[in-house]
């Protein structure tokens, strides 16, 4: 009798243990499960003997083809508002002619309104005033009248009387970064390669370009004269690695999402794969005033002046962090006779701290001729503030 329950506990106990191995099992299992269930496949790389590589492989693959079909729905959309602009007015439907792009001044620019303002250089369009013509993506041509231009960032605003057009939109070029993907989309050399799109990166920005251009000689009395050569820099521009070619001039620079980061403008011959744009944010302000009043009535201060970085290179002696020197103020300018001076460091304009001379474009395209302006200057050691009032030329 002793032994039949020695056994029957021994017995029980066994099945005890067994029901609770079961029980930990189930629990283990399900804990697992719903550990795998969390892993997020695409991640998860390594997992061998099973069909995660494979499933991931495929996922993979879905979503680079869903991505390329994303950007080139991004960049058809933003080729629909690219139009071609010549200074010379064709007997045809269209002005992508097979002649040379330099004998006909074909350029490219870019659709930014609805009711037909387009933006693009200075050096394609021609100076404020002056006329162009336009020709859309659907063929149709029209005479396009220069409502702005500046020579010393090479933009210019043209408007082409039409409605509900299809138009790009601006990005922030404040926030771009060395190394972020771009497309440029231009008319390189004639009508067979109109609205072609090339990739690149962004390779640097706030690039400063020297121009040297030759001016000709009007003298009638002394015809042996050489030509004198004018030096210019063009400063704050984005470099870029795609390909640009003459005729790409005043087309769009835009990223991913298909929002303009700057215009096309220069291209650094002797060297391949250098290419440079307007950053987008410096003429912003132009474009929302004729968006929304239909008119611009252009601030002037008559500055030139250098980033912040090149301070050191300029003056040694002066020991700041930020601002921009003053290297050249037009005679008879607002700038002149308020009694600023070349080697001065405008430090801030109003409340806006101030370090690269698109920061003071760019206020000042947002105010009128007579509004007021206060510069904080920093000179002989000293810190001294002007008001100033814009004026109108």
């Amino acid at each position: 009798m002793y032994r039949y329950k020695k056994t029957e506990k021994r017995t029980l106990k066994g099945i005890l243990t067994i029901i609770a191995i079961m029980i930990l099992t189930s629990i283990l299992s399900i804990s697992l499960y719903r550990i795998y269930e969390g892993i997020d496949i695409n991640t998860y790389v390594d997992m061998p003997n099973s069909n995660v590589t494979a499933v991931r492989t495929i996922q993979t693959v879905d979503e680079v083809k869903e991505q390329s079909k994303q950007i080139a729905d991004v960049v058809e959309d933003v080729t629909s508002c690219v139009v071609g602009i010549s200074k010379i007015k064709d007997a045809g439907n269209t002005i992508f002619l097979t002649d040379s792009t330099t004998k006909l001044g074909l350029g490219t620019g870019v659709i930014v309104s609805e009711d037909g303002y387009i933006l693009s250089n200075e050096h394609v369009t021609g100076a404020k005033y002056s006329n162009c013509y336009v020709t859309l993506e659907d063929g149709r041509s029209y005479t396009a009248n220069v409502v702005w231009s500046d020579s010393s960032i090479d933009l210019s605003i043209a408007k082409i009387n039409i409605k509900n057009l299809p138009y790009a939109k601006l990005g922030d070029s404040d926030n771009i970064r060395t190394g972020e993907i771009v497309y440029a989309i231009g008319n390189p050399i004639g009508y067979e390669f109109q609205r072609t799109v090339t990739s690149g990166i962004i390779s640097a920005i706030n690039r400063t370009v020297k121009i040297e251009e030759e001016t000709e000689n009007n003298s009638r009395t002394n015809a042996n004269v050489t030509n004198k050569t004018q030096t210019t820099y063009m400063e704050d521009l984005i470099q870029t690695d795609a390909t640009i070619n003459p005729g790409n001039s005043g087309g769009p620079l835009i990223n991913v999402d298909g929002n303009i980061i700057g215009i096309t403008t220069v291209k650094i011959t002797s060297a391949e794969g250098i290419g440079f744009a307007v950053p987008i944010n410096i003429i912003k302000p132009i474009i929302e005033r004729y968006q929304k009043y239909g008119k611009f009535e252009e601030a002037k201060l008559g500055v030139f002046a250098y980033d912040s970085a090149m301070i050191p290179y300029v003056d040694s002696k002066i020991d700041l962090n930020t601002g921009i020197y003053v290297a050249q103020i037009s005679l008879d300018s607002v700038a002149a006779k308020s009694g600023l001076k070349v080697g001065d460091v405008i430090t801030k304009i109003d409340e806006l701290q101030l370090n690269k001379m698109c920061d003071l474009r760019s206020y000042i395209y947002t105010k009128s001729p007579g509004d007021t302006v206060k510069l904080t200057i920093f000179r002989n050691n000293k810190e001294i503030n002007i008001n100033i009032e814009l004026s109108a030329s």
